[in-house]
């Protein structure tokens, strides 16, 4: 109870410019998330700011989060709805899919890599790529333990005199495939811009009820007999993993009248094979860049990793 009461004075602290809250009103919406439908904390808190952000008619980039903002580096970027600066260098630039923003791409400093957006109607400067910049203020977003960070109008841009270098955050991982997680297979993600959640019972922790687009992935655990690691394949790495394109599983789905069965499918065509994988690291999951499957197992210690997925 005082956990969520911290919550519910804090999300009171954070409108209180905007809405006129009381703390028991904005406990009570945690509650009844939390303890009726057994939401966890993070995602009710963040429920429940959506709604008083859509009831004040403000964008989430517009609130800003009390307190000043840490200087932290990429790789200590391990928690959404926070507010950070960073000194990072624009490693690339790619075409925004949507008119609301303005530039999205990749920053990076020593210690790695992060995925960065600047919303278009933030007035921000234009980022090149290449150059080195202080970004102050900026919001930390996940989904799907990979982090990325948000560039809004409360954010500040200085270009920095100095370069700074880029660290590779890339790895590499061989082992059996022991495990496919829950969430796998056929899965619909928010069709709202710039957010690519995993829907769950049809709805977005982040924008409610919405109609998804379907998609495809594996989240899958790779053990090599002294370390398991936690990969997951997009739709790309997915389809070349399994064989099976997005508009098979579609049509295996609506056959069977369920999504399951594509799950079910994957999982006894590649559980105990062994693969070599390679990509970046976010949060506890390596997101497969590159995949290679290798052959059978030929030690005692490969035959008993593969018993274990069995």
């Amino acid at each position: 109870m005082a956990d969520l009461r911290e919550h519910a004075e804090e999300i009171r602290d954070r409108y209180d410019d905007h809405l006129d809250l009381e703390v028991e009103a904005v406990l009570d919406r945690l509650q009844t998330l939390v303890e009726q439908y057994k939401v966890p904390v993070d995602e009710a808190r963040r429920s429940v700011e959506s709604t008083y952000r859509e009831e004040a008619g403000i964008e989430r980039e517009d609130v800003v989060s009390g307190g000043s903002s840490e200087e932290v580096e990429v790789a200590d970027i391990d928690a959404p709805e926070e507010w950070v600066t960073i000194e990072a260098t624009v490693v690339d630039l790619w075409e925004p899919r949507s008119d609301s923003i303005a530039q999205v791409g990749l920053l990076g400093d020593e210690s790695g890599t992060v995925k960065f957006t600047k919303w278009a109607k933030s007035d921000l400067p234009t980022l090149a790529e290449g150059q080195a910049y202080r970004l102050g203020n900026v919001v930390t977003d996940e989904y799907e333990g990979q982090f990325s960070v948000k560039l809004n109008r409360t954010t500040t841009i200085e270009e920095l005199d100095r370069e700074i270098e880029v660290g590779d955050d890339a790895d590499t991982f061989e082992g059996a495939l022991v495990d496919v997680q829950s969430g796998s297979g056929l899965i619909k993600r928010c069709p709202e811009e710039d957010c690519t959640r995993v829907l769950q019972n049809g709805r977005c922790s982040e924008h409610g009820d919405v109609e998804g687009e379907f998609d495809l992935r594996i989240k899958g655990v790779l053990d090599d007999g002294i370390e398991a690691r936690e990969v997951i394949f997009d739709q790309e790495a997915t389809e070349a993993l399994t064989g099976m394109e997005l508009e098979e599983a579609k049509d295996m789905a609506m056959d069977a009248l369920d999504t399951e069965v594509v799950a079910e499918e994957m999982t006894g065509d590649v559980l105990g094979q062994y693969y070599r994988v390679e990509g970046p690291v976010f949060g506890r999951y390596l997101l497969v860049d590159d995949m290679e499957e290798l052959g059978a197992p030929e030690t005692v210690e490969d035959t008993l990793i593969k018993a274990r997925s069995i």
